[in-house]
């Protein structure tokens, strides 16, 4: 049997010279992750981050592995008890020698099948411990960005990286590491065994092992490009579906059904590619290590049994029946762990392509955001002081221009203008949506930017345009989920904002069912719902933003009852079209191009004879014509 070393050498060999092409593949990877493909984060680094979250639970990791010692005793064990029976049976034997045999191997297998289950129950509770902290830590800082960020994300992509994404890593703490590691363990156990059997047979089997790490290798770069493109096409479906059936009625208004049909084929077609493509990649991993597994049974049956019927010494040992037995059992129990590997490599590919998604929502810095001497705003009186504010959306393109303005505590101010001459953004920075590129906002003499954020917007009350309902009871719209205030309460603010006389209507009262948005509500309806949420959270400024536009003229009178109550409440900032909502505004400030052009009230602006009187008479001649 001596002639198998050259062929045992050059295995060895190639093994040796595959570990080296291996290393250089990993060296060659890591180099164009870190020079060319900058947008892509090193499994390294994935790794480093996930580990914090699963920190917490080291306890919980520890225990599951040290039941994992126990559980993987079947898979090392099992096959020397069989090769002891075969070797048992040739010879004369008693019944209960056997029987201890059988006792022993069922007691091994209920053992590893108990230690499976306990490992099952832990990981489950401690990865949905994990998955439960990673989504709210993406949930708060999907929070914690401005509106300017917030409108550069599509929302379709942001429930893609709270739902899907966290789902797949998941599977990653729940399944697919514990098992990765149990099959390493499995297979450092199987061939500690299998060495101590016949080190020259394992020898044999282990000249197979480098060519199934060198295709790992390659089954590992292109599995992860592909499952980026599946990652990449699920999210841009998602982001499609998103907007498209928010604005279905807009779709079918114009007929474009056919037009957002073919769309829709194609982003589904390109996701069924990048499937095909993912497929096609495991669909060739499998069967090579099957082939290589296939190929050394082949060997083990030649050589192991060659030198068994000869009755030869195999590298210095002796080959027998039972040796051949447990090393097939062995050779199964090395190769299934390594075809399963396939598998949660697979998958840990799109745990690692959902993460790096996850964590590049994480790595966003929110541009607005507490300064480090940053105070509480206890109480406000409502002052509120623009100077020298310059703003733009984007670089220069100024939509502000050096405005400034004073408005004191309980005043009534509003803005008007032409569309686009800066009149909402004015409330959206009082608020500190937007920070101001030069100038000053303060409230009270405080300047915004020293105030915590949160502090400072409970101050305020906003009713907009779009009126914004989330889906439960009108009840749950108004109190936002504060169980504290009671329907007493409800109905006082209700009343006082005239929304009662839509509410006394409904046959659920506070408790009717609000749809997605509000969609079973009229405009008005919905804006007189946004009124009793504003008033009932008592803020010292309230901001009014077109909220009297698209209205019908029942409704129209009574948000006009509602807003002079308004007045008498706090400070409150009214941007509207219709000069008849702002007549009785305390100042009205009109607005061209981003700057401010004249201010007073409405008998004052009238006896300018100015842009404001030039707005009212064109509102008062539409008034006319159509009576």
């Amino acid at each position: 049997m001596y002639e198998f070393y050259p062929l045992l050498t050059v295995g060895a060999v190639i093994g040796v010279m595959s570990i080296v092409f291996l290393i250089a593949c990993f060296s060659i990877k890591d180099r164009k992750e870190a020079i060319g493909f900058d947008r892509n984060m090193k499994d390294s680094e994935i790794i480093k981050r996930l580990l914090v979250y699963a920190k917490p639970h080291a306890k919980s990791f520890l225990l599951v592995f040290i039941i994992m010692l126990f559980s993987i005793s079947y898979d090392v064990i099992s096959p020397t008890l069989v090769g002891n029976v075969e070797e048992m049976i040739k010879d004369d034997f008693a019944l209960n020698e056997l029987m201890s045999y059988v006792l022993i191997y069922a007691g091994i297998l209920i053992v590893s099948l108990v230690c499976t289950y306990l490992q099952a129950i832990i990981l489950q509770k401690t990865g949905q411990k994990i998955l439960s902290a990673l989504r709210e830590d993406l949930f708060s800082h999907i929070e914690s960005l401005s509106h300017n960020q917030l409108h550069t994300m599509p929302v379709g992509k942001l429930v893609t990286r709270v739902t899907n994404d966290t789902n797949a890593i998941s599977m990653l703490f729940t399944n697919i590491l514990v098992n990765l590691f149990k099959n390493v363990l499995v297979i450092f156990g199987v061939v500690g065994a299998m060495l101590m059997l016949n080190y020259g047979l394992t020898l044999m089997v282990l000249c197979f092992a480098p060519f199934i790490v060198l295709f790992t290798v390659i089954f590992r770069k292109f599995s992860r490009k592909a499952y980026r493109e599946v990652k990449d096409g699920t999210t841009d479906i998602n982001t499609f579906l998103s907007e498209n059936l928010s604005g279905m009625k807009i779709i079918q208004i114009f007929n474009r059904e056919d037009r957002k049909m073919d769309e829709f084929d194609a982003k589904n077609g390109k996701l069924r590619s990048a499937k095909f493509r993912q497929m096609f990649v495991f669909g060739i991993f499998r069967p090579m290590v099957y082939m290589l597994y296939i190929t050394s049974v082949l060997c083990l049956f030649y050589l192991g049994g060659r030198g068994y019927i000869k009755e030869t010494v195999f590298l210095g040992q002796t080959v027998t029946g039972g040796i051949v037995v447990s090393f097939y059992m062995y050779i199964n129990k090395f190769f299934n762990p390594i075809q399963s590997l396939a598998e949660q490599f697979n998958w840990l590919q799109s745990a690692f392509a959902s993460a790096e998604k996850i964590f590049t929502v994480l790595d966003i810095v929110p541009e607005i955001t507490d300064s480090p001497d940053a105070v509480e705003l206890d109480s406000v009186e409502g002052n509120i002081e623009f100077r020298n504010v310059w703003f733009a959306y984007k670089d220069e393109d100024w939509v502000l221009k050096d405005v400034s303005f004073k408005v004191n505590a309980g005043e009534t101010v509003a803005f008007c203008g032409s569309t686009g001459s800066g009149k909402t953004t004015i409330l959206s920075l009082i608020c500190r949506n937007y920070d101001i590129q030069r100038g000053q906002i303060l409230i009270d003499g405080i300047d915004i930017k020293t105030i915590k954020i949160a502090s400072l917007r409970k101050h305020f009350g906003q009713m907009l345009q779009d009126v914004f309902l989330f889906s439960g009871t009108i009840r749950s719209n108004i109190i936002l989920r504060e169980e504290n205030i009671g329907d007493e309460e409800i109905e006082r603010a209700c009343k006082y904002v005239n929304a009662d006389k839509i509410i006394d209507k409904l046959p659920n009262r506070l408790d009717e069912e609000v749809m997605e948005r509000g969609a079973n509500f009229s405009a008005g309806q919905r804006q007189l719902i946004s009124f009793a949420r504003t008033i009932i959270h008592k803020p010292e400024i309230m901001i009014l933003d077109e909220a009297t536009a698209n209205i019908d003229t029942e409704t129209e009178i009574l948000i006009q009852d509602s807003l002079e109550r308004l007045m008498n409440v706090g400070t409150l900032l009214i941007v509207a079209h219709r000069l008849s909502t702002i007549r009785n505004a305390d100042n009205i400030i009109y607005l061209s191009h981003g700057e401010i052009v004249e201010s007073g009230s409405h008998e004052q602006l009238l006896s300018l004879k100015g842009r404001y009187y030039e707005l009212y008479k064109l509102q008062q001649d539409k008034a006319l014509l159509t009576k």
